[in-house]
């Protein structure tokens, strides 16, 4: 690979404007990405030699920091035997090793693993083994997926069809998408005792249609990129019995709240729940290589083996890849080693004290935190990059969507790193919403 010098960075950023197409950007890039030699720890190295504190996790997946000794070192260590071998009638110690831990791990009943290459491919995993339940079971008439308004579970075509409709980023193809059953979203507010209106209205679209639902899909407890909602538990565990009252499977994404970012191990433990189908992704690897799980029960397992063709029928090429599954038992021991959980709890009361007075701002609409997530929710929707141009102007990486501007830092972020994040986000927001301030 070829070491370029800060002056070779201007050409390269114009080609890359030019040529590469970035998420969710306009091609040329109307604004061209910030280049980035290296990263260590809560740190990003960025190509003008400036070096800012990582406030994004790389979308949530770096619970360790970047460059952990312990994940690299089992990385060489796999790089050096075999970094891929097709998963197709072979098999490997790395994905043994794997599904041992996601097994012992992940909520009860959730004993087979079925390793995928991104969140959303784990997710249409996911769909297709929900109907392909119902179609070994003589009941193909059950193919509609029931959700709720303001999720989020990718951007492939499965997926896309069950993110919100016209709140979410894909309205643009719903023409095109199989059309599903959406209940309004829960009631805002981890903590919220109030009314059961938002399961009452899940309840009646269930009772209206549960002969033709193959399965609810939901994202426990923090709704993501669909809004950053956090919802209460008991909503949880009421949605699981009434899949089981009315038939339908429980399909959970916990790509981006699994391993711990929410506090728990999984967001499904607040509500001590066990989901019929659970994806993983995004922290799995502690965010070094691209990979994610399905997981199911014995149960669904059984009745696809025993029906027709008899098969699972998905395969990606890169399955199971060894490097990646190395990775991934790495960074989960890693995980489990660590006082993962007084270090989330240490972030939330953080987040909570330094975010929560930015709520006194003219045209922010919300402050909420859970866990290692803390999110400030504008007025408008117009404003995020001018808040990352800021964040940046204080040596902090942000990348604001919509209405939102959110922070999840590794678990392990330094306390004065933390801070420095926090004061980075808070003045951002506050340069951004009162420029005549001095």
């Amino acid at each position: 690979m070829t070491h370029h010098t800060a002056s070779d960075w201007p050409a390269l950023l114009d080609f890359d404007q030019q040529h590469l197409w970035h998420p969710y950007a306009k091609m040329p890039a109307a604004v061209p990405a910030i280049g980035v030699t290296s990263t260590l720890g809560s740190r990003i190295r960025l190509a003008d030699g400036r070096e800012v504190i990582d406030g994004m996790s790389s979308w949530w997946a770096a619970i360790h920091g970047y460059n952990h000794p312990s994940i690299l070192q089992a990385m060489h260590k796999q790089l050096d035997t075999m970094p891929h071998i097709m998963f197709g009638g072979l098999t490997h110690e790395p994905a043994i090793e794997l599904a041992k831990r996601l097994v012992q791990l992940s909520p009860d009943g959730l004993e087979k693993v079925f390793l995928a290459d991104s969140g959303s491919v784990s997710m249409e995993v996911a769909i297709k083994i929900a109907l392909q339940y119902w179609i070994s079971l003589n009941r193909p008439e059950k193919h509609r997926l029931l959700t709720v308004r303001n999720g989020y579970h990718g951007d492939t075509f499965a997926t896309m069809a069950v993110s919100d409709p016209e709140n979410g980023m894909h309205s643009l193809f719903s023409h095109t998408l199989k059309q599903h059953l959406f209940a309004p979203a829960p009631h805002m507010g981890f903590d919220f005792n109030g009314d059961d209106s938002d399961i009452a209205a899940m309840e009646n679209l269930l009772k209206q249609h549960h002969p033709e639902i193959a399965a609810i899909t939901i994202e426990p407890i923090v709704q993501g990129a669909g809004g950053m909602r956090f919802y209460r538990p008991d909503y949880l565990k009421q949605l699981r019995m009434l899949c089981d009252r009315y038939e339908v499977l429980l399909i959970v994404d916990e790509i981006a709240t699994g391993f711990g970012r929410t506090g728990q191990l999984f967001a499904c433990n607040w509500a001590g729940i066990s989901p019929d189908i659970m994806c993983v992704g995004k922290a799995l690897t502690g965010g070094t290589m691209t990979l994610a799980a399905t997981l199911c029960t014995a149960n669904i397992s059984d009745v696809i083996s025993a029906g027709s063709p008899g098969l699972l029928m998905h395969g990606p090429t890169f399955m199971g890849n060894p490097l990646a599954c190395a990775a991934a038992n790495a960074s989960i021991d890693l995980l489990l080693s660590s006082p993962w959980q007084s270090q989330v709890q240490a972030i939330e009361g953080h987040l909570k004290t330094t975010l929560s007075p930015l709520r006194q701002l003219s045209g922010v609409a919300d402050v909420r935190v859970l866990g290692a997530i803390g999110v400030v929710e504008l007025v408008r929707g117009d404003l995020g990059p001018a808040i990352q141009a800021a964040a940046l102007n204080e040596n902090v990486w942000l990348r604001p969507f919509g209405k939102l501007v959110y922070t999840m830092p590794a678990f392990n972020i330094p306390q004065h790193e933390l801070e420095q994040l926090t004061q980075g986000m808070t003045n951002a927001i506050t340069t951004v919403l009162n420029p005549s301030q001095p």
